[in-house]
């Protein structure tokens, strides 16, 4: 446990919107001293005004390693220690292979990839044994997708990462494991470049091939994360967890 009084602490990146939001909720909720971070100014403010008082919210762009040390050191500050790092930050588009540039390619990565790395490196000195680090990674990694081949690459670095460092971190006693939403309905659906009519043709489409019938919601992806930081899955380490409603499986 973290030394921030008898509390656990968690930082949840990207944590001003959507399945980030969701989760600091749920674990604040369980008890948890949480900090996210965000870096959209609206999403920034609106998240300060409706996440509880006592939960930090940062700025913090994760394509910027002084950033994640800065994270690192407002951690260090507050709590002591940490329990739960949940890299959520992420960005994910639409691109056909020929209109791939490369600042869309290193967007991507950046945000995806690099940043997600040097953010837990810059925390790791702060979990101890016990600890849990879950990582967001997507179906894409796994299931081919047309237009998504940028994205999809970004989640299946993080998918090598969670095994890679699943087998580095276990002497330390840290836990490493990752969520695969499914289609889940939230802001980060605006971000694909779809327009609106296309957006809502694309959740009929989606729920229509999902087992269970529906999009999930980000509290869903929310609980998982959840359960994998508990006790409850002190077990589990090196694997990922698909949150899709039975989508991956009727692929």
């Amino acid at each position: 446990m973290s030394t921030s009084a008898s509390r656990p602490a968690a930082l949840i990146t990207g944590g001003t919107t959507g399945i980030g939001l969701a989760t600091a909720r749920v674990l604040h909720a369980e008890g948890f001293a949480v900090l996210v971070t965000g870096q959209n100014p609206d999403t920034f403010a609106a998240a300060r005004r409706t996440l509880p008082d006592d939960v930090t919210v940062l700025r913090a762009d994760a394509r910027v390693p002084a950033d994640a040390q800065a994270v690192a050191t407002e951690v260090k500050e507050r709590f002591g220690g940490l329990d739960v790092v949940f890299l959520n930050a992420g960005v994910g588009r639409f691109a056909p292979l020929e209109a791939v540039d490369e600042a869309f390619y290193d967007e991507h990565f950046d945000i995806n990839v690099k940043g997600q790395l040097f953010t837990l490196q810059r925390v790791l000195p702060m979990l101890a044994e016990g600890s849990s680090v879950i990582f967001n990674s997507a179906l894409g990694a796994e299931l081919g997708q047309a237009d998504w081949s940028v994205y999809s690459a970004t989640k299946g670095a993080v998918m090598s990462l969670v095994r890679t460092l699943a087998v580095e971190l276990a002497p330390r006693g840290i836990r490493v494991n990752s969520v695969s939403p499914g289609p889940v309905d939230t802001p980060a659906l605006t971000k694909l470049g779809l327009p609106s009519h296309v957006r809502d043709g694309f959740r009929t489409a989606l729920s229509s091939r999902i087992p269970l019938g529906r999009m999930g919601s980000d509290e869903e992806v929310a609980r998982t994360v959840a359960f994998l930081a508990s006790p409850a899955a002190a077990f589990i380490t090196g694997v990922n967890l698909a949150v899709d409603g039975g989508l991956a499986v009727s692929a």
